[in-house]
């Protein structure tokens, strides 16, 4: 199960989202990341995106000005993740190199 965490941050007065989400194994979880990585956010400023693996899991962390925006975001990424993990779900686990 994944683990959220939203929140303001009082010094920047940003908003900040964090997402974590667990994988079977630490390749599955780099695949991922070089999966989403490429998708860069459309609007130039107001907001951005981190990916990082440790371990076996996935972490995203979100900043932005407005609500929106965030929103917006994050529901693409979710939509992006979803494919990433049902594509690797059907084609079985990663073969190691």
């Amino acid at each position: 199960m994944a683990a959220i965490d939203g929140e303001r941050n009082h010094e920047t007065g940003k908003l900040e989202f964090s997402l974590d989400v667990p994988f079977p194994s630490s390749h599955e979880a780099s695949i991922a990341l070089r999966s989403l990585s490429p998708d860069r956010e459309p609007r130039k400023g107001g907001i951005s995106k981190h990916l990082a693996v440790t371990g076996s899991t996935l972490s995203v962390k979100w900043s932005a000005d407005e609500a929106r925006v965030l929103r917006v975001s994050v529901n693409s990424f979710l939509d992006h993740l979803t494919l990433v993990m049902e594509t690797m779900q059907m084609f079985g686990p990663p073969v190691t190199q």
